[in-house]
């Protein structure tokens, strides 16, 4: 549709998006707003809770059973694609548009940003554009991941490193819903 095409009409469903639909405490309305008007492709049994802020329409792609907790940010300016079973926990930030700090123009330079399935991302990690986090993989709380992520390991820090391994006998399958009325 060209109307998506307009600059002002995007910036204005970002808007709507960040400050007002974010907020709403039921959780098909978000997922009905961010499947059906931002575009974004969500799987079966995936739910985003609220406070979730994005950059734009589109370039998202979640699997089936993933859960992204409240106060998330995604600069989904270049695509980013999560697997299936994926814990994105509070305050993570994904990132894939910066500045080259040498152009002497400060030119913008981005990429895409890919997890793959049952990763964890745990309280206020930051990954970073272009970043590749490999199936299974855990990024510790604060971490700052600046280049790919190994499958199966779990890597802290800033800039994040190769902490220990995970289990390769992963089996679950995550579902959360954030509405549960307390009459129930």
């Amino acid at each position: 549709m060209t109307l998506y095409k307009n600059p002002k009409f995007n910036r204005f469903l970002v808007y709507l998006s960040n400050h007002v639909v974010s907020r709403i405490v039921f959780s098909s309305v978000r997922m009905w707003w961010y499947r059906r008007v931002m575009r974004f492709s969500i799987g079966p049994g995936s739910s985003i809770l609220t406070d979730f802020r994005v950059a734009t329409c589109r370039n998202i792609s979640i699997g089936s059973n993933c859960v992204v907790n409240n106060g998330c940010r995604f600069d989904n300016r270049y695509p980013i694609r999560i697997g299936n079973n994926v814990s994105v926990s509070y305050g993570t930030h994904i990132l894939t548009k910066g500045h080259d700090m040498n152009d002497p123009d400060f030119k913008t330079v981005g990429s895409s940003v890919i997890i793959e399935d049952r990763v964890w991302t745990c309280t206020n990690a930051m990954i970073l554009p272009g970043v590749r986090l490999g199936q299974g993989s855990v990024v510790l709380s604060g971490a700052v991941v600046t280049k790919d992520v190994e499958p199966y390991s779990v890597v802290g820090g800033n800039p994040a490193q190769i902490i220990r391994t995970r289990s390769r006998d992963l089996r679950y399958t995550l579902s959360y819903d954030a509405w549960v009325p307390f009459w129930g």
